[in-house]
């Protein structure tokens, strides 16, 4: 069950050094069972028409591995630890982090990262409540509330989008570019 845990940013504190999993976290999961469900629907209709029950369970399996192979694409494009990297040596060009230092904001960072990951399918609007809510138990030792810190999340939230959009064919995170 430790293969289906995914790693935040605050991991990589308790991590030694060595380079992320390959497509074991929630990505992985998420999109196997998205890309199956969305895939298997497809090819089991088209194979439905023409063969019956045999050909929608053919589709179903078929639609399952190529959702596998998606969920592997979301896991090696979202790295933590090159995310935390990032983050670090640009939060100070956010308007949000004026005189703050990273260490108040790298759990935010963090945040957004592991809620891409298990949302892949959503986008952030959809679920900020759900993130707002569950804030306070994913803070750390950030004195951030909130309405600060989404911002944060926010951000990275969308780097993590737009790198798994580059290394996976189509509009995956469905806006338009």
């Amino acid at each position: 069950m430790n293969e289906l845990k995914s790693r935040t940013m605050r991991d990589i504190d308790k991590t030694d050094g060595t380079s992320r999993p390959v497509a074991t976290g929630v990505g992985a999961v998420v999109g196997g069972a998205a890309g199956g469900i969305a895939g298997g629907a497809a090819a089991g209709a088209a194979m439905g028409g023409m063969t019956g029950p045999v050909g929608a369970a053919v589709g179903a399996v078929v639609g399952a591995v190529a959702g596998a192979l998606a969920g592997k694409g979301i896991a090696n494009a979202v790295d933590p630890d090159a995310e935390d990297a990032y983050w670090r040596d640009n939060y100070t060009n956010r308007p949000y982090a004026s005189g703050s230092t990273y260490d108040e904001y790298r759990p935010a960072y963090g945040y957004g990262v592991d809620a891409y990951t298990r949302y892949p399918n959503r986008t952030f609007d959809d679920v900020e409540s759900e993130l707002g809510r569950d804030w306070n138990s994913k803070r750390g030792s950030s004195g951030l509330e909130w309405d600060s810190a989404k911002h944060a999340t926010r951000d990275a939230w969308q780097r993590v989008s737009d790198t798994v959009e580059r290394a996976t064919p189509g509009d995956s995170d469905r806006d338009g570019k």
